[in-house]
């Protein structure tokens, strides 16, 4: 397979952001509660994943080694200031419900990680899809995770009544956010079980 079909498939399966390495799982179970919610973040960071990714990929010669963490907050607080100003304009009510965390991407582990892991070292084109296939996965967690709590915490979808009823409450609350994520996270390792016949390593991140 392409290399750079490689890194998309890698950030949105084998290496997903949320179930696979377990990296920016608070933010995931805070705004997980409507699709909406976890469509806007999700966009979010794919964007400034990607234009983070591409951008120390294009001027690591210049970033000095003792001060590339600090380089790296500066890249990503600008794509985030980018991206904080655009969706307000796209959509004020999902922004006001999302806009504390869109302010805490600079912090989220996900997209600083790459940056150093891959980014970093890596040209520009490998960069952009390692990227891209990051944010992808984490878009992908996010909406996933959503989706069921949405469901079954609030018996809808994208805000559109399904069900008439709440059958679980507790989805919606943080409780139901971990233990949806973690029960994705189990299937997902399962799967990676039953086809590897080994058992995953764990993540962890913030």
């Amino acid at each position: 397979m392409n290399r750079n079909l490689t890194l998309l498939w890698n950030g949105f399966i084998p290496e997903n952001p949320i179930f696979r390495l377990a990296l920016s799982l608070c933010p995931a179970v805070a705004v997980t509660t409507s699709v909406k919610n976890g469509l806007a973040l999700g966009l979010a960071v794919v964007f400034v994943q990607v234009m983070s990714s591409c951008t120390v990929a294009i001027f690591k010669s210049v970033i000095h080694p003792r001060v590339r963490i600090p380089a790296f907050v500066i890249i990503i607080a600008l794509w985030v200031s980018v991206i904080d100003m655009i969706l307000p304009v796209i959509s004020p009510d999902v922004y006001e419900q999302v806009k504390l965390f869109i302010a805490l991407i600079v912090v989220f582990a996900i997209i600083i990680s790459r940056l150093e892991l891959f980014a970093s070292k890596e040209p520009l084109v490998p960069s952009f899809f390692d990227g891209l296939g990051m944010g992808i996965g984490f878009l992908f967690g996010l909406c996933l995770t959503s989706a069921i709590r949405e469901f079954f915490g609030a018996g809808e979808l994208m805000g559109y009544d399904i069900l008439g009823f709440k059958p679980l409450l507790v989805m919606v609350l943080p409780a139901g956010g971990f233990f949806v994520i973690g029960f994705i996270m189990a299937t997902f390792n399962w799967i990676e079980y039953k086809i590897t016949g080994k058992v995953p390593a764990s993540g962890g991140g913030h």
